[in-house]
């Protein structure tokens, strides 16, 4: 009964969205009032349309809850044994279910945008003709192409399971922030193009989506975050990033987001760089549907993709329509793009936007140069030619820190031009600071103390020490070093602001920063985004500085790495419904001192066939991670192998995402009104007399 209802209602959807489209379209070309009210009844019917999907959704789910293996989908994903909330994640864990989840997010954004038309009535009508013509794209995909109510010849009495590796908590939240961030694009994307086609005047569009493109962007964060630490958690090789195909798609639209709303602020401000946004805009959904494209295609081989199917055409399709589409009303409205002001002069807040949004763009043509080579060599010779993390972070982190060096630039810099006087004042104590923690971590690393009278040699000595020095150890002296200058110069920010404030309204510095962010929360709250990166880059700095090691390890035997010793003191195994395991209990110490156990378990999941898991055993620090993995046994001893890690500043890294994600929200807040001070009466009305005025009540 709920599969039947299941379909039903996707195909109902796809009539909604359709009618939507069509009559949406011929509403815009009426402009009469007849046209007026098919416009009403096509946001009406794309509403609905949201509602069908839903029900669709909530009977999949409900056939997963209730173990119909009737329904091909749920006997693929799901198991009696499979905990509740795994099952509900059984929505976005197959092929057929994402896609679903897809249609699902993108018709709850629509939803919300149509219940809001009145914030420009047009605009938004236009908006929702491009949402609804992505609605029936992927509601063909889903009712046609990859439809999750496909029905079982016989039923069965159990299901295959879920992946083994989807099995995680954070399983359950990530997938649905990175579609929330995938999916997010395509309101900003609809309202550009809107806008585009319509010629609207102004900036309106940007107002609009400005918290549309910032709410995707942090999904998109919390969603490639969340990733990253399942891989640190769930896959045991000792990372959290391996610049693996999907990781790479899930990062493309993350960057050009970001240079999209840093550039953004140059058409607000100066009105410059009209194409350039739009583009960046059309970029951005492009990417986000190519990335869907990687994952669900199976074109590329990673651990998070599905297995090769047919849907990639179809989303070939999709993208050259889009661009087809976007080209030609780029080219067709060259004109209503043009730029109204010229770059003046590249000592200038602009410039360093300009340079932002030119390397950011670089580094999303390499990337995606790189994780589509393997296709193209397939294409040309025959065979896939895949490169490793190790290339990729060739380029990578150059331009990862010459991104830190501008954001700690850019907000010093005035608009149009900055003399040198005002950067040699702004830059000073922040350059500083910098060049002090550089100096010191060298004198650190130095086996010898280096004493004042030394100082002159050390100095001549530094080139040289540079060129000795081994490339990871100094890209982390660099991201440290930068680190502290983007940290001055935030500090500097909200301290010169602060002390602004506290003066006029009274007081104390704490209060005068807290006054001075709530007067432009975008502004500051994008400061504190941009701590969080610093913190990242910091933490990103500590893998220069890991350490592995792996053995054979019997009850007794020992294990040292760094600062820590580990010793076996027991192997267990256990057998459940879900899985069989074997895991090892690992007494811990640090320079002598017990520390307490460890357990890292090794999982075989029996409806996966015996699919193997990894649980990690960590012991994390502000300092660093001991990361353990049981590894199974050598088949040639049945000796239990034990490989551990040390990962020097790996928690800085969630540090720094809870802070970007904190900033984010701040920026999201509305700015608070004007504190205006109180005047006594005497002295404003003095003060009118003075100026010839005469005060309200005077004379009667």
């Amino acid at each position: 009964m709920m599969p039947l209802l299941g379909s039903f209602c996707l195909l109902f959807a796809l009539a909604l969205a359709l009618y939507s489209f069509v009559v949406g379209i011929v509403a815009a070309v009426r402009k009469d009032t007849a046209g007026y009210r098919l416009a009403e009844t096509a946001r009406r019917a794309g509403m609905a349309s949201f509602v069908a999907i839903l029900l669709a959704a909530g009977a999949l789910v409900y056939a997963a809850l209730t173990d119909d293996f009737s329904v091909a989908y749920i006997l693929h994903h799901s198991n009696r044994a499979l905990p509740g909330p795994y099952k509900f994640a059984v929505l976005w864990s197959g092929q057929e279910g994402s896609i679903l989840f897809w249609s699902l997010l993108l018709s709850a954004y629509a939803f919300v945008v149509r219940l809001r038309h009145k914030i420009d009535q047009r605009l938004a009508a236009m908006a929702s003709v491009v949402l609804a013509g992505i609605q029936v794209f992927f509601f063909i995909l889903v009712n046609f192409v990859a439809n999750p109510f496909g029905m079982m010849d016989r039923v069965v009495a159990d299901g295959n399971g879920l992946n083994p590796l989807l099995q995680y908590p954070e399983m359950v939240i990530h997938p649905p922030m990175l579609y929330l961030g995938y999916v997010g694009v395509s309101v900003p994307f609809a309202f550009a193009l809107a806008a585009l086609i319509m010629r609207y005047p102004g900036e309106k569009w940007i107002h609009i989506t400005r918290r549309w493109t910032m709410v995707a962007w942090l999904f998109l964060t919390c969603g490639i975050s969340l990733g990253a630490h399942w891989a640190y958690a769930v896959l045991g090789w000792g990372g959290y990033w391996g610049w693996d195909p999907v990781e790479n798609a899930s990062l493309l639209p993350w960057l050009s987001t970001t240079a999209f709303l840093h550039s953004v602020m140059m058409q607000e401000k100066r009105g410059m760089m009209k194409m350039w946004n739009v583009s960046l805009i059309f970029i951005t959904f492009m990417l986000s549907i190519l990335g869907t494209m990687l994952t669900r295609a199976g074109l590329v081989s990673s651990v998070h993709a599905f297995a090769q199917s047919s849907i990639g055409p179809w989303f070939s399709g999709m993208l050259a329509t889009i661009l087809v589409v976007c080209l030609v009303f780029l080219i067709r409205n060259r004109d209503h793009l043009r730029s109204e002001n010229q770059l003046e002069s590249l000592v200038s807040r602009e410039s360093s936007f300009l340079f932002n949004n030119l390397v950011l763009l670089a580094a999303v043509f390499a990337i995606l140069s790189i994780t589509l080579f393997p296709i193209f060599s397939e294409w040309v010779q025959g065979h896939k030619i895949a490169f490793g993390p190790a290339f990729y972070n060739t380029f990578t982190i150059p331009i990862g820190l010459f991104l830190v060096f501008l954001t700690g630039v850019g907000p010093l810099l005035a608009w149009r031009r900055t003399s040198f006087g005002s950067v040699k004042r702004n830059f000073a104590i922040p350059a500083g600071l910098a060049f002090l923690l550089g100096a010191i971590l060298i004198a650190l690393s130095t086996p010898k103390w280096l004493g004042i009278a030394h100082i002159g040699a050390w100095l001549k000595q530094l080139p040289s020490w540079a060129k000795t020095l081994d490339v990871p150890h100094f890209y982390a002296w660099w991201a440290f070093v930068l680190g502290t200058l983007v940290i001055g110069t935030i500090g500097s920010e909200f301290i010169r602001g602060g002390l602004v404030l506290k003066n006029k309204l009274n007081t104390n510095i704490v209060g005068g920063m807290y006054h001075l962010m709530r007067r432009n929360m975008r502004r500051y709250g994008g400061y504190v985004v941009h701590l969080g990166i610093v913190v990242l880059i910091i933490g990103f700095a500590g893998l220069a500085f890991n350490q592995d090691k792996e053995q054979e390890m019997g009850v007794g035997d020992k294990l040292a790495i760094g600062h820590y010793l580990l010793v076996g003191q027991e192997y267990t195994q256990d057998d459940n419904a879900n899985y069989t395991s074997e895991a090892a209990l690992l007494d811990v110490y640090k320079d002598g001192e017990r520390l307490g156990t460890m357990n890292p378990e090794l999982r075989f999941y029996k409806a996966s066939g015996g699919q193997p898991d990894h649980k990690v055993a960590n012991h994390s620090t502000l300092r660093e991670d001991l990361y353990v993995i049981y590894e199974g046994k050598n088949p040639d001893t049945g000796h239990p192998i034990i490989k551990a890690f040390v990962n020097p500043l790996v928690t800085w890294v969630w540090i720094g995402v809870l802070i970007v994600v904190f900033g984010t929200g701040l920026a999201l807040v509305p700015n608070a009104s004007p504190i205006t001070a109180l005047v006594p009466k005497a002295v404003a009305v003095a003060t009118m007399e003075k100026q010839g005025m005469q005060p309200v009540g005077a004379g009667k």
